[in-house]
């Protein structure tokens, strides 16, 4: 605060003093009063357009400020500026222009392999174009560099969950939960889903019920569960399930629907064939699903 008064004064002396609005800038950077440190900051640049650490310091502001555009325009200035072609490639991808991104950032990363950011946003880039599998080594490696990142190994799990390879779902949701990812009903429904079709089915089943005793009643997470369970090929425990469901509805044709397929596959042929017949005049709809059935080899 006294710094500043005095390069006030040599403003007052001096209004012409590029130099004093700088360092005016400065404290006010140490003082965490952004705001009027950015004006000065402007100040100086209109003085002198050509001022590189002006022009530096309102690339970093423009970009903590969320001014992508304005972020780029200083950063495409900012000549020797070390963080330059991060923030340029950044930028890029909070404007959603994934290509520009991943072309700035592969050359981040090719410097400095260890920036978990880079290699974070990179692999985001690539989730954003439903490139998922693209996405993974660069998710891998955010998480292995920054373990603190809760957000970025749930994410990852997802991705994993998205491939169909739910164990390692599993590890990286647990993983965030140990970082501390808040265990809400929804990420006890993937970590829960991502046990069951991973093969371990006491925790998977463990935790739906859990996230069900927060729902009572809720049809999806038991429809789910008997299907995860028809999936697997436990017929006994997509039965039970498909019972609870009829119990909570009985005119849940799905349900019977999903009982009578699992009949048949019990070998139960003529009375899982009848039970499905009843859910198909329950609904019609269910039509379709017996001739994609027969076409996939029920």
């Amino acid at each position: 605060m006294v710094a500043s008064k005095y390069f006030d004064n040599a403003i007052q002396f001096n209004p012409k003093m590029k130099e004093a609005y700088l360092q005016k800038g400065f404290t006010n950077l140490e003082m965490r009063k952004t705001d009027v440190a950015k004006g000065l900051f402007t100040k100086v640049y209109e003085m002198d357009p050509a001022n590189q650490n002006a022009i530096k310091e309102l690339m970093a502001l423009c970009f903590d400020y969320r001014q992508f555009k304005k972020a780029i325009e200083f950063a495409s200035k900012c000549t020797g500026c070390e963080n330059a072609e991060k923030i340029l490639a950044l930028s890029n991808y909070h404007l959603e222009d994934y290509g520009a991104a991943i072309k700035g950032l592969t050359n981040v990363v090719a410097k400095n392999p260890n920036d978990a950011e880079a290699n974070y946003t990179m692999g985001r880039s690539y989730l954003d174009m439903e490139q998922y599998k693209a996405a993974v080594p660069w998710y891998n490696k955010a998480v292995q560099l920054d373990a603190t990142k809760n957000l970025w190994a749930y994410e990852l799990g997802l991705l994993y969950y998205n491939l169909n390879d739910f164990k390692n779902a599993a590890v990286f949701f647990s993983k965030a939960a140990g970082s501390g990812y808040p265990e809400g009903n929804d990420f006890n429904e993937n970590l829960g889903y991502a046990y069951l079709f991973s093969g371990d089915y006491e925790k998977g089943e463990k935790l739906l019920m859990s996230v069900l005793a927060k729902k009572p009643g809720n049809m999806d997470i038991l429809r789910d569960i008997a299907e995860a369970f028809y999936s697997r090929k436990m017929y006994d425990k997509s039965l039970e399930y498909c019972q609870k469901l009829i119990e909570v509805d009985t005119k849940d044709a799905m349900a019977l629907y999903q009982a009578g397929l699992c009949f048949q596959k019990k070998g139960q042929k003529e009375k899982g064939q009848g039970m499905c017949d009843k859910a198909i005049e329950m609904d019609p709809s269910l039509a379709s699903m017996r001739q994609k059935s027969m076409t996939m080899g029920l």
